[in-house]
């Protein structure tokens, strides 16, 4: 009997439920029946205020409407889920030119998409449709602009001054507002050991002369943000070094040299300086040392850049010379040649040719013509035929770090190659 009875309940909600939503959707004559629904408190927001500024004047929010409440009507299902957030009230002021008590009429858009697809909601009542704003001519001081820095630099590490994209800055509002203000400050915060320059975009505040904080919604800066910059500063010593530019025969490692000083002091920025640990003086071609035996070159002292000298020497000087150097003149008897065109034959004429070899002294003595290869270059003779005298290079084979001196030809005689003649088969 129990379950009887709560079907029955069941069925006559479910019944109820459809009469409703019958009604409700085509209880108007075939329509949605219409019903009002109450919006209270739609926050008003104020466009193009930058136009106001500009004509200095400046809106003031005492004495200027700050909400609405608007009145809906539609289907039900409608009006009745409105979504407050998605009603927006603005009114403009681009057209505001004076100061004053004035009224300024009010737009109201709605972006909940089932509202803009259904023609039939509408606003029939507003609690104004003229905001009213208070505008006041807008007054403006100069003041200066402060930067306080908080946390330390690390050991090692020095700060240097701050710098700010200004150092002044123009306020605007309300005299009662802004002639309190005796500076504008930002606050730099380096962090725990600082160890390179620190730039920062930094919120202004402002204070009174007895350095109080003041307060107040009511100051209009001209810029929204001080950028403030730190610059932390090191002091290093940097190794003075030379380019050294080595070739077979003559290496580093056989040089004895010394740099005068061998190294300076500077102090500049350790972002700059962080991973420099030497200054590159210039580039020395070791085979230019071969002639001379030994060198004194003086080279200027080049810092790296918005770095200081601290030790003031600006040249250095460098003595050099091979700490074991000899040479010698060895016969070389094999020949090649290299980049043969296709079709063509070669014949190296040149059998011996003298070449100077260089090295230490016990390398070099153990140097003789096995060790030498010449090889000719045909490589710009493609389409030659004949007898020419072309480049060569010389290579070492078999033996220590071994460089050659000097330039080398050979002569070489180049010929297209023939097909023999094919000899008469045997007579039996």
């Amino acid at each position: 009997m129990n379950r009887r009875k709560a079907f029955y309940i069941l069925v006559a909600i479910l019944v109820s439920a459809a009469i409703w939503f019958y009604v409700d959707e085509f209880g108007n004559n075939g329509s949605a029946r219409l019903v009002e629904q109450k919006v209270t408190d739609i926050p008003i927001e104020y466009t193009s205020e930058d136009t106001l500024t500009d004509r200095g004047l400046m809106l003031l929010k005492d004495g200027t409407s700050q909400t609405i409440d608007l009145t809906f009507r539609g289907a039900r299902r409608l009006v009745t889920h409105l979504d407050r957030s998605k009603i927006r009230v603005t009114v403009d002021l681009s057209a505001v030119s004076r100061a004053g008590v004035q009224g300024v009429g009010t737009s109201v858009s709605i972006s909940d998409r089932k509202f803009l697809l259904n023609n039939n909601v509408t606003i029939t009542d507003r609690s104004f449709y003229n905001a009213t704003v208070n505008v006041s001519e807008l007054n403006s001081n100069t003041v200066e602009v402060r930067c306080e820095v908080t946390g330390n630099v690390a050991d090692g590490y020095s700060a240097g001054e701050v710098t700010l994209s200004q150092n002044s800055l123009e306020i605007r509002g309300l005299a009662k507002d802004i002639d309190p203000v005796a500076y504008a400050k930002v606050t730099l915060d380096i962090g725990k050991n600082a160890v390179e320059s620190v730039s920062q975009s930094l919120p202004i505040q402002f204070y009174d002369r007895y350095n109080r904080l003041i307060e107040s919604e009511d100051i209009y800066p001209t810029v929204e943000a001080i950028q403030a910059t730190l610059p932390v500063f090191v002091t290093k010593e940097l190794a003075l070094v030379i380019d050294f530019k080595e070739a077979a025969g003559a290496r580093v490692s056989n040089l004895d040299y010394t740099i005068s000083p061998s190294t300076i002091t500077v102090s500049g920025d350790a972002g700059k300086l962080k991973n420099v640990n030497s200054i590159v003086l210039g580039e020395f071609d070791l085979l230019n040392l071969l002639d001379e035996g030994a060198s004194t070159n003086t080279y200027p002292i080049i810092i790296p850049d918005g770095c200081q000298n601290l030790s003031g020497v600006t040249r250095a000087m460098m003595q050099i010379k091979f700490k074991d150097i000899a040479s010698a003149e060895v016969t070389a008897t094999q020949m090649e040649y290299a980049a043969l065109p296709e079709g063509k034959e070669a014949e190296v004429l040149t059998e011996e040719l003298p070449v100077t070899v260089f090295g230490t002294t016990e390398e070099v003595a153990a140097i003789t013509s096995e060790n030498l290869i010449v090889t000719a270059d045909l490589t710009d003779y493609t389409a030659a035929s004949g007898t020419y005298t072309v480049p060569a290079t010389i290579s070492v084979k078999g033996t220590g770090d071994i460089g050659i001196l000097g330039k080398y030809q050979v002569q070489v005689t180049i010929r297209e190659v023939t097909a023999e003649e094919e000899e008469p088969p045997l007579e039996e």
